[in-house]
């Protein structure tokens, strides 16, 4: 229907224009009319075009169509359209007109082929395992990878157990965890409790800082030789009082240094931030605000502009973070990002909380029995062969090794970022869980580093790869810094504990940014799939790659004598 401006509009036009305007709105809806009602029995506009009868061709509303008044519309729109429409419109009108008429022919020699008598059960199909199948439905496969997986570990365990008895003992799991017989102290406890030193210091400078005690220069110059100092100390002190030190008390040590560098970056650099604002907001001339009536100072109005909430808890602001009770927090939460007002939630659930706690118990025993079990006796096996670079047997040895190292790191990854992390987080009532991501359906090693420890990537981006950025680096180059810091940490926490300074781990984080290309490479070639199954290959071989190398390199180190009195045999 037109409105009352297109009827005045359409008065003020000339004669001819209306005459021109009336036969194209007759035209328009004589072929919407035949497409309505050809639509419920006619699929073919050229059929309808060369039809002779009118029976059973009727509009909307009931009443019989001119199929002669039909072909003179036709035409005349077919001779507007060849002046108007482009060569893109009728390329695309003859393809559908093709493609339809060749499903007619199609459809019309399958019901040729259905009425003849020699009964057919032939039609056009591909085979299932061509891609232009389209059939998905692999489960029996999939079933029949595990079944044989689980029949190949079944065999393993089995000769392990024929070959070495059973070596499972948890009173060595108590003497290893301990340090009782290899260490002379308990040098590995007071060297975490000398670490309240540091953070006092850190906190203490930060109070300054906030104050204006400290000056800005002097106080980020401390700040980064306490940071320093918290990863350099524990090397100088094992290398020189090393004989005080057990393995796991190393190790221990080594790993809660690491975290303590990341924590008290964050807190320094995140203090930094609120700080500038802070100070910016202080020193800024204060804003003319509307004058109170005497009516809100009675009601309790002062002009603050949003409502207080009771129930909305009052946030922490800067610096009144800045106490012992809040650092502390901070430092027992599982997050290495620091904020000054952590998502919390409002109660335990204690039945989600006994699961986790169980799952760590368990978890610390099935680890440590599959050490004991399985890969103490494949680690030690491979010694021989890998110092004599035979490469035939220290490849089987490797193999031979990689699927106790995968159960167990497996189980490591459940234990700490999912029982061990859920458990600390709900007992201190924090709120994000994010610790993982599906880093199992990953197509490239880039993909797999930034979701399967969560806590550390967003540290990374937050505290590293975001600031290099911002200093005009570009990305790749910020890329490389988190991998080299990263490259660091891994061999801080292998080399320190072993006292054997190797630069395996180092290479082997390295080397994930060519591995990532090639990944990326293999992703786009051939398809997602390939690249999964390369991120699965690096994973599964390359850990147990480094722990032979760095298991040989230890026993050269430490027990040559050991090593050259030692008679192979092939076990």
């Amino acid at each position: 229907m037109h409105t009352v401006g297109q009827e005045k509009k359409f008065a003020r036009l000339p004669l001819q224009n209306k005459m021109a305007a009336k036969e194209q709105n007759g035209r328009v809806g004589m072929i919407k009319k035949l497409r309505r009602s050809a639509s419920a029995s006619e699929h073919n506009m050229s059929e309808l075009r060369n039809r002779k009868s009118t029976q059973n061709l009727f509009d909307q509303h009931g009443i019989p169509i001119d199929l002669k008044q039909f072909r003179k519309v036709l035409d005349k729109e077919d001779n507007g359209s060849n002046n108007n429409n482009s060569s893109e419109k009728k390329t695309r009108y003859r393809r559908t007109q093709s493609v339809t008429r060749a499903e007619e022919i199609t459809t019309k020699s399958e019901k040729q082929r259905l009425q003849q008598p020699d009964k057919g059960c032939h039609r056009p199909r591909d085979s299932l395992f061509s891609w232009s199948s389209g059939f998905s439905n692999f489960t029996g496969l999939v079933n029949w990878g595990f079944l044989l997986l689980t029949i190949g570990g079944f065999r393993l365990c089995l000769e392990n157990l024929l070959k070495y008895g059973i070596r499972v003992n948890p009173l060595d799991w108590y003497i290893f965890l301990s340090g009782k017989n290899e260490s002379e102290g308990h040098a590995s406890l007071f060297l975490i409790l000398y670490s309240f030193v540091h953070i006092s210091i850190c906190l203490l400078v930060e109070k300054g800082l906030a104050m204006e005690i400290i000056s800005e220069g002097l106080g980020m110059f401390m700040q980064v030789t306490n940071i320093i100092v918290v990863v350099v100390l524990p090397v100088v002190i094992m290398h020189l009082k090393g004989h005080l030190f057990s393995l796991m008390g190393a190790s221990t040590v080594c790993f809660f240094y690491s975290i303590l560098f990341l924590k008290l970056w964050s807190y320094v650099q995140v203090n930094m931030w609120c700080r500038e604002t802070y100070h910016m907001k202080q020193y800024k001339p204060r804003v003319r605000r509307p004058s109170i009536t005497l009516a809100q100072l009675k009601n309790g109005q002062f002009g603050d502009d949003e409502e207080k909430d009771e129930d909305v808890p009052v946030l922490v602001q800067y610096p009144d973070n800045l106490c012992y009770r809040d650092i502390i927090y901070f430092l027992a939460a599982p997050t290495l990002c620091y904020e000054l007002n952590f998502p919390k939630t409002t109660r335990i659930r204690k039945r989600f909380l006994l699961k986790r706690l169980l799952e760590v118990i368990i978890g610390v025993n099935v680890v440590m029995s599959l050490f004991q079990q399985w890969i103490i006796p494949s680690v030690k096996n491979s010694l021989i062969p890998f110092s004599r670079m035979e490469v035939g047997l220290a490849t089987e040895r490797l193999l031979k090794l990689a699927l106790p190292n995968h159960l167990v790191w497996l189980c490591f990854f459940y234990l700490t970022f999912h029982s061990f992390l859920n458990a600390t987080g709900e007992i201190l009532h924090f709120a994000d869980r994010n610790f993982y991501n599906d880093w199992w359906n990953s197509n490239n090693i880039d993909t797999f580093w930034r979701t399967w420890n969560m806590p550390v990537h967003r540290w990374c981006v937050r505290h590293l790869y975001i600031p290099v950025v911002k200093m005009g680096y570009s990305s790749r180059q910020a890329s490389t810094i988190v991998f080299l810091i990263s490259a660091f940490f891994h061999e801080y926490l292998v080399s320190v504990p072993l006292q054997t300074y190797k630069i395996w781990a180092f290479l082997g984080m390295m080397g994930q940014i060519p591995l990532s290309a090639i990944s990326k490479a293999v992703e786009r070639a051939l398809g997602p799939r390939m690249g999964n199954i390369i991120v699965w290959a690096s994973i599964i071989l390359g850990q147990p790659l480094c722990i032979m190398m760095y298991y040989h390199d230890y026993v050269i180190t430490h027990y040559t004598d050991s090593l050259n009195s030692t008679m192979y045999r092939e076990l």
